[in-house]
């Protein structure tokens, strides 16, 4: 066995070993009709939500939100590419502000009940496509001063921490953080500076990177029905959730070409 093909093999069942834990597996269609098995799991006690899913390609994505923090995580896992002579994965995280209204609480995700775990299911709304462009590294050491779970999440990214700077302002003013204490965490970068990765012939070279990814199904929103009381009174109760699918284009800046061989 090739050693890219036992990374994606470890990936795999890595991801399959933790999707036993979970507590929601969705099964959803790519665009090219292929079936992606997402796991959502829900901590009500430190006010978070996973939602991990192995690509075909063999990349691991997970999607982590703190709630408290108003922020979340997105970790991508990419096997080496073997022909390029790089035969170790690669991490990348992507740090984004969160909208509370973007998805259901962690309570209401702990509720939710697996039905028919084998149905393909296709989500109701499909979001406008998101850009960020990430002129922040974040250094993994002082990274709690964002959320206290950035290091266990991004640990293996070490130096590929991405978080854009309009978003720690308005993080900072939400959360009454203190700003200049969080830009200390920082290593600021002018993205308008690099020519893009796919532009860039010396493989050395720093350049700006795009990486793309969708996520095909998930709980944006609870849906609310009227109805009467006992006493005939109309009341609004809860009564279902509301599914999305959103894709994004982060683009961040890499110190050589090396570290975005996809971006062609």
């Amino acid at each position: 066995m090739s050693s890219k093909a036992f990374i994606r093999v470890f990936i795999f069942l890595t991801f399959c070993c933790s999707t036993l834990l979970c507590q929601l597996v969705v099964n959803v269609k790519n665009k090219g009709d292929e079936v992606i098995v997402e796991s959502i799991h829900a901590n009500t006690t430190s006010d978070t939500v996973t939602l991990e899913y192995l690509n075909t390609d063999g990349t691991l994505v997970t999607l982590f939100i703190d709630f408290k923090s108003e922020a979340q995580l997105f970790k991508v896992i990419m096997p080496g590419e073997e022909e390029l002579g790089d035969t170790q994965p690669q991490t990348i995280c992507f740090i984004t502000r969160f909208s509370h209204s973007d998805f259901i609480s962690s309570d209401a995700m702990s509720k939710l009940r697996q039905k028919n775990p084998t149905a393909i299911r296709t989500p109701e709304e499909e979001k406008a496509p998101g850009t960020y462009t990430h002129d922040l590294r974040v250094d993994l050491v002082k990274s709690h001063v964002i959320s206290p779970h950035i290091y266990n999440v991004c640990q293996d990214a070490v130096d590929s921490i991405h978080f854009t700077e309009s978003d720690l302002r308005t993080i900072s003013r939400s959360l009454s953080k203190d700003y200049a204490t969080m830009m200390s965490a920082m290593e600021k970068h002018e993205p308008t500076k690099y020519a893009r990765c796919m532009d860039t012939q010396e493989i050395d070279r720093p350049c700006l990177c795009r990486f793309d990814l969708c996520i095909g199904w998930y709980p944006c929103g609870l849906k609310y029905c009227r109805g009467k009381d006992t006493v005939g009174k109309v009341v609004s109760y809860r009564c279902g959730i509301k599914t999305c699918k959103r894709c994004l284009t982060f683009f961040h800046v890499v110190d050589t070409k090396r570290g975005c061989l996809w971006d062609v």
